[in-house]
């Protein structure tokens, strides 16, 4: 298993925000999180990188194992974070540095690649994602599309085991949305196991291996990407019909 979930229980002040969530996520699979705003999707793929702090439950990634009985160790949570790449919502690139030098920032530091060595790495992702001509721009002068390739191309080179999307399409046009469908259908070929949050149901219809349901911080309904066409559940049915 590339992710192995066990009773995770988070909480926000005396809110809770996940109850008892338990699954599994085989590796090189496409697990798309759906359901309403406040379902919890995002909270439980932020648990995925430990940008929250479960209170409870076990947690098994990428070769990293986690028991939130007790707090994990500042260096636990860095070499959690070697292997799991994040593309956030609001990208996150860093505004005053290029394209090209937002990219080769974190393997130079964390990785210790050399800079010739991040540049090479880097122009062949930029090559992958059509992104060359945009290298030695700031983020500023980029549309939200291209913004949204340089996070994942940023992720990507950090060659990790799993890639997590944060609602990647949520600002998009229809043009770029099938853009970044096309990435994370071409990332899945290389055995890459990819987590997605989305509330999009043709976008997470076009990318699942497997698809989470969730309501109110709990799994409805889990299963492989059969679940679009016959899902188990009344409520997921229910969110499909809409």
């Amino acid at each position: 298993m590339s992710i192995h979930l066990k009773a995770i229980n988070c909480f926000y002040g005396s809110h809770q925000a996940l109850f008892d969530i338990t699954l599994d996520c085989p590796s090189g699979e496409t697990l798309v999180l759906l359901g309403p705003s406040g379902a919890g999707k995002s909270s439980l793929i932020r648990v995925l990188n430990l940008l929250e702090m479960p209170v409870s439950g076990q947690l098994a990634i990428a070769g990293n194992k986690f028991d939130f009985s007790q707090p994990p160790s500042e260096s636990a949570i860095r070499e959690l974070r070697r292997n799991v790449g994040m593309v956030f919502q609001q990208y996150n690139l860093w505004p005053h540095l290029t394209v090209m030098q937002n990219l080769i920032e974190a393997p130079c530091r964390v990785l210790g690649l050399s800079k010739e060595a991040a540049i090479d790495r880097a122009e062949k992702l930029l090559a992958r994602l059509r992104l060359q001509e945009f290298s030695t721009r700031f983020p500023l002068h980029l549309s939200g599309g291209q913004q949204q390739r340089v996070a994942i191309a940023r992720a990507l080179m950090m060659e990790p085991q799993i890639l997590l999307f944060d609602e990647p399409t949520a600002a998009l046009d229809p043009e770029i949305t099938a853009q970044v469908v096309n990435i994370i259908r071409e990332l899945s070929d290389t055995g890459i196991t990819q987590v997605i949050v989305t509330h999009e149901v043709e976008f997470a219809k076009k990318t699942a291996s497997r698809v989470v349901y969730m309501e109110q911080g709990h799994v409805v309904e889990y299963g492989t990407a059969d679940a679009f066409i016959h899902p188990q559940t009344k409520e997921f049915a229910g969110y499909l019909s809409h």
